[in-house]
């Protein structure tokens, strides 16, 4: 178990060893049980963490603010459209202003070639940890709900078959981040992830690349393929999920703010639905994972979701464990 990690940034869990993500689910499951306990954890006593956001949230935000609250802190709160970022004010200027007046900075910003820059921009000023919400590339916090939640229901994760599956939705044009956080983290684990998507919705070619860097090092494997029935067939977690199309068309990007785009080219890809017929093909006790919303009737049916295969809820509420687990460790840590 690694220990030191106060002051450290929190943008991308390859920033970390394998070492630290574990200590940070021990953490993170520490937490959890005081919870259920209702025994008291005040590590973060009088702290103030600041919450940006440029989008919408209602799991990132709350398992935030919530968190912080049940560590004892405070969660301050604000809207990117109407800070004087709007105005012209830096990143650095943010950061270091912010940093002056709290502990932790915390940012979501998910527009195309923007966001991961903001925040990278942010951390070379600021003098308390940064904390990415989901920015364009990377979702840290989700891959590690997602993570703890199969180790709660699994245990060892070696060999298991975890497809990451691309789904159709018509919300809006969503950001890739979450399934590369997912891709770059589960092979550590020496799980056998399969990566399944219709021709134009590919990841980028780095993260293949490193994610199969990854598979190499810890006994995993890592199978790319534009075939959905491949990625169900006998598989033991199932994560279909709709993301954007950023990576060969840029169609719809903005400075600001989530852009709904439903062309021809997306709505040929109807049929990349979750649906009862295609969990049938997986393993007995398949499990179905979403990190929400989702696009009922368009990603996924009903009777998946809120079927006995689901864990979405449980995967949700490890949101706050996790959250909680990070702050404790970067803003209380040694």
């Amino acid at each position: 178990m690694q220990t030191i990690f106060r002051g450290r940034h929190f943008i991308d869990l390859e920033d970390f060893t394998k070492e630290e993500v574990d200590t940070m689910i021990d953490v993170s499951m520490d937490l959890k049980k005081k919870f259920a306990m209702g025994i008291a954890t005040p590590y973060l006593q009088n702290q103030t963490t600041f919450l940006i956001f440029f989008e919408q949230s209602t799991r990132t935000r709350n398992s935030m603010e919530a968190g912080l609250a049940q560590l004892g802190g405070h969660a301050g709160f604000l809207d990117g459209s109407t800070m004087q970022v709007s105005h012209g004010e830096t990143e650095k200027d943010t950061a270091i202003i912010l940093s002056r007046f709290g502990h932790g900075i915390a940012c979501r910003y998910c527009n195309w070639g923007i966001g991961n820059k903001y925040l990278r921009e942010m951390a070379k000023y600021a003098t308390v940890p940064i904390m990415n919400l989901q920015c364009d590339l990377y979702h840290p916090f989700q891959g590690l709900a997602d993570l703890m939640t199969m180790k709660e229901k699994i245990g060892d994760l070696k060999r298991v078959k975890v497809s990451i599956i691309w789904a159709y939705a018509e919300s809006h044009k969503k950001p890739i981040s979450v399934p590369v956080s997912q891709l770059l983290l589960f092979p550590r684990y020496g799980m056998d992830v399969v990566l399944a998507h219709p021709k134009g919705w590919e990841l980028p070619d780095w993260v293949i690349e490193k994610a199969r860097a990854n598979a190499a090092k810890y006994g995993g494997t890592v199978t790319v393929t534009n075939n959905e029935a491949e990625a169900y067939e006998g598989a033991h977690i199932v994560i279909p999920k709709n993301w954007g199309s950023w990576v060969n068309d840029q169609t719809g990007l903005t400075t600001t703010g989530a852009v709904k785009v439903v062309d021809e080219k997306l709505m040929a890809q109807k049929s990349w639905k979750c649906t009862e017929a295609k969990m049938a093909t997986a393993d007995k006790d398949v499990m179905y994972m979403h990190a929400l919303p989702a696009d009922r009737n368009n990603e996924v049916e009903n009777s998946v979701i809120d079927g006995p295969h689901s864990i979405v809820y449980d995967e949700a509420e490890n949101r706050l464990h996790t959250a909680k687990g990070v702050m404790t460790l970067l803003m209380g840590g040694r």
